[in-house]
């Protein structure tokens, strides 16, 4: 169960990135309220989580999810721009959160 606090509060991590770049620095209401709750939502799973779980593998991970989520939103809903180099540093990051987990880190 604690870590799938971890990957949910992840997901409202990338939803926050998301709600504040819709927010156009707070000037725009509905997203700026998501971002609150979003937020709120992301660090309140992660501290539930972090009662059972190493935070250094944790907070590891919900960056991670957060990372590669907003990376790849951003690619796909926002049209930022992709490259080789972008795309393998994404794998990169799961590769590290994925090695951290392998290390023992994650139980």
């Amino acid at each position: 169960m604690p870590w799938l606090m971890v990957i949910v509060a992840g997901l409202f991590e990338v939803a926050m990135a998301y709600s504040l770049k819709l927010s156009d620095g707070f000037s725009v209401p509905l997203p700026s309220i998501g971002v609150v709750v979003s937020g709120v939502l992301s660090f309140g799973l992660l501290a539930l989580a972090l009662k059972n779980l190493e935070v250094g593998t944790a907070y590891a991970v919900w960056t991670g999810i957060g990372a590669v989520g907003t990376a790849a939103l951003g690619m796909i809903a926002l049209g930022e721009s992709t490259s080789l180099v972008k795309i393998a540093s994404v794998f990169l990051i799961l590769a590290g959160v994925v090695g951290l987990n392998l290390a023992g880190g994650g139980h």
